[in-house]
């Protein structure tokens, strides 16, 4: 569009002086109007989605705690939680890491060990969620489960267990630490390993998974 500007320097004729001006009108207006909406609704799409996942996982985990709780597994000696397999997830799908989060501190509200762990123990599968979609390799997913949780929740337990830093609250949390291990191991690397290696051949899941981790499948 080609506009005059009447540029007045001293008494006298003005004089008008043509300038372009690129990328404006109604034509460019519409398109970048355009491009924003798109942009907008992929968003919109997007988030709704993640949303959904975030919020199936934590019921899932939730359900799968109570469940185990029923037969002592989730707060047990040996603690076996079957919703720990769900925490390789955000290998696949970054999204279900606060999922994960939400769930373990609706199935905490059951803990023996009240709101330390309600708080200690969201918070180490918080850390171990976000560490596990940042693993370079599927068979790595379960390792940040594993080690957050013996490093932990192990001296957690340990201390409302014995109540202070002594010779026994090493040898508990030594013994907790094991067992942590234990549990994480049989939930994550054999339970979540059967996701893992189950979820990408699901044409409905296999969609929402990014291309560079279908690309270790």
């Amino acid at each position: 569009m080609i506009q005059y500007l009447r540029l007045v320097s001293t008494p006298g004729p003005s004089t008008a002086v043509p300038c372009s001006f690129r990328g404006f009108g109604p034509k460019a207006a519409r398109g970048s109007l355009n491009t924003k909406m798109e942009e907008s609704n992929i968003m919109r799409k997007f988030t709704t989605k993640d949303l959904t996942l975030a919020a199936l996982v934590a019921a899932l985990y939730a359900v799968l705690g109570y469940f185990g709780n029923i037969f002592g597994l989730t707060f047990g000696v040996v603690q076996i939680r079957f919703a720990e397999a769900l925490t390789v997830l955000p290998f696949l799908f970054p999204a279900t890491a606060p999922g994960l989060a939400l769930g373990c501190l609706i199935t905490n509200l059951l803990s023996p060990y009240g709101p330390l762990d309600m708080v200690l123990g969201t918070l180490a599968t918080a850390i171990a969620a976000f560490l596990t979609a940042r693993m370079p390799r599927w068979y790595l997913a379960a390792l940040p489960p594993v080690l957050v949780n013996m490093v932990i929740l192990a001296p957690m337990w340990s201390w409302a267990e014995v109540g202070a830093v002594n010779s026994a609250f090493w040898a508990v949390c030594g013994f907790n630490a094991a067992t942590f291990a234990v549990g994480e191991v049989a939930a994550c690397y054999v339970l979540g390993t059967v996701l893992l290696l189950a979820l990408p051949k699901v044409r409905y899941f296999r969609t929402m998974i990014p291309e560079r981790r279908l690309a270790h499948f």
